[in-house]
């Protein structure tokens, strides 16, 4: 997703077939070792038992249709694709919605059962470039990675098919044990949201869809929320986004030459790639890591005193080591002591730099003056910030410093969201990763963003968040991968994976 990640630091007895290899999994120790309450499951357990090859061709198959928004990839091949897996499970409908950009998907599983809820899916993944890759991208291959387990490679592997892939598995799995899940399930899925989600309010604000959400509890989507140790992270809310393209040309600045020319005559021509360099440096503080966009702050909420209370007791359940490894870190922004990096990532508004180009960028050189230079942002906001508002004011800060001619492209976003600890989802999510053993944290919000605002804003108004088992890594990175079998005992590979999604759905029934 948009950044969406995980920190979080945040089984198979059968063979099967990973394209052209086999793979042997071990069946796992643990099978609903944290059923809900009273309910025997045994069949469901043997269900997903039997299926665990047809569950991980399915996640293969889907890898291996990659559909990119912004490369406007395969959108109807991908949405058709997701509508069959979604009827396939067992939603009696799954229409397809078109919209000004790439079309959606809305599931209808009426199971005649008391309570609905609200699930989100994405089928669309991030670029890859398959020379970055030690494994084909499109190929999900299951290879042995030391210190996890047997994983699966694959872009979109984690983000997000593979724990979509595993909750489809669940309901498979009910299915083949002759049981209908214990909670009726309203599901809208996106092709854009690795864009930034911009045409994902034309598919939940359709009159249809809006009606059948306002009849659910909560929202969620299935995630793989657990460290390589198996603790987890409850996040109570996400940053907001948006993503932009600045553009700066000669043409628009009138100045310089109006098509790139040879590098000898800077001496008497402007050039834009400065100019947007310069235009770039307003944004931010010296050292680039404080927004400095005028009036920028002036509706960001500061943490609560709860909120910093979780962001202690992070502190004291995760390992700063551990988390600095995990994801490459070498030192903290201004050398920050733990505690207050962890305040930073969960309070702080951003503006960072995705990537910039202009003129030649091959090997060796090529002496050119451009005409055209770009820069991708990516701003996260906090509450209560709104995607609205950050549009607005980025382009008045580069206008009123005479930048007015650099072209501001919003090109997604969305607000942050917030969900209440106390809400039904939370504290059912809190019950099945507690019975289960594991270590579990409660996080102000993610830092990384999705387009949960819509379900937690009007007119849906509904708490949201995400939940599953399991482990994932190198989202929008190069060896993107989704743990099938795991090596640590309290870390579950995808059968177990499916199985919680089982005792989520029970957890969820019984609120």
């Amino acid at each position: 997703m948009s950044g969406r990640i995980s920190m979080g630091l945040p089984r198979r007895g059968l063979m099967l077939m990973a394209g052209a290899a086999g793979v042997a999994l071990a069946a796992p120790s643990r099978l609903l070792a944290a059923a809900p309450k009273g309910a025997d499951l045994a069949d469901v357990r043997a269900a997903i038992e039997r299926q665990r090859p047809q569950a991980i061709k399915r996640l293969q198959d889907w890898i291996a249709l990659p559909s990119i928004a912004a490369e406007g990839r395969n959108a109807q091949e991908g949405v058709s694709y997701m509508a069959e897996l979604l009827r396939d499970a067992g939603f009696q409908s799954a229409a397809i919605i078109q919209t000004d950009g790439r079309p959606g998907v809305f599931g209808v599983m009426d199971n005649g059962a008391p309570r609905t809820v609200g699930m989100y899916f994405m089928y669309d993944v991030k670029q890859f470039d398959p020379s970055e890759w030690s494994s084909p991208p499109l190929e999900a291959r299951i290879v042995e990675r030391p210190g996890l387990g047997k994983v699966l490679i694959g872009r979109g592997a984690v983000n997000q098919k593979g724990p979509e892939a595993t909750f489809l598995a669940a309901l498979h799995a009910l299915k083949a044990a002759g049981r209908k899940p214990p909670v009726n399930i309203v599901l809208v899925a996106e092709g854009e949201e690795e864009i930034g989600s911009p045409h994902f309010p034309q598919i939940v604000r359709r009159p249809e869809v809006l009606g059948a959400l306002k009849k659910c509890h909560e929202v969620w989507m299935p995630f793989a929320a657990q460290t390589p140790s198996g603790g987890v992270e409850i996040d109570l809310g996400a940053k907001g986004l948006i993503e932009v393209e600045l553009v700066c040309t000669t043409k628009a600045w009138g100045r310089g030459a109006v098509d790139d020319i040879h590098s000898s005559y800077k001496a008497e021509l402007d050039s834009p790639v400065w100019r947007l360099v310069k235009a770039l440096s307003t944004l931010v503080s010296e050292d680039g890591n404080d927004p400095a966009i005028d009036g920028w702050f002036e509706n960001v909420k500061p943490l609560t005193p709860r909120q910093r209370e979780l962001v202690a007791e992070e502190v004291t359940h995760t390992s700063e080591a551990d988390r600095k490894k995990f994801l490459g870190i070498q030192k903290w922004v201004r050398d920050l002591p733990y505690r207050d990096a962890l305040e930073r990532l969960a309070s702080q508004p951003t503006v960072n730099i995705e990537g910039m180009y202009a003129g030649y960028t091959g090997p060796g050189g090529k002496t050119v003056l451009p005409s055209k230079a770009v820069a991708k942002l990516d701003l996260r906001l906090v509450p209560d910030q709104t995607a609205a508002e950050a549009e607005r004011k980025l382009k008045a800060h580069l206008a009123k410093r005479g930048y007015g001619d650099i072209s501001v492209n919003v090109t997604g976003g969305y607000d942050p969201t917030q969900t209440e600890e106390s809400s039904p989802l939370i504290q059912a999510s809190l019950e099945v990763y507690r019975r289960a053993g594991l270590d579990v944290g409660l996080s102000p919000r993610l830092a990384g963003s999705w387009p949960g605002y819509i379900f937690t804003g009007a007119p849906v108004s509904l708490p949201a968040g995400h939940f599953g088992f399991g482990h994932g890594g190198r989202q929008h990175a190069p060896d993107e991968y989704y743990v099938i079998e795991a090596e640590h005992p309290k870390l579950r590979g995808m059968a177990g994976a499916t199985e919680g999604y089982v005792e989520f759905l029970y957890a969820l029934a019984a609120k």
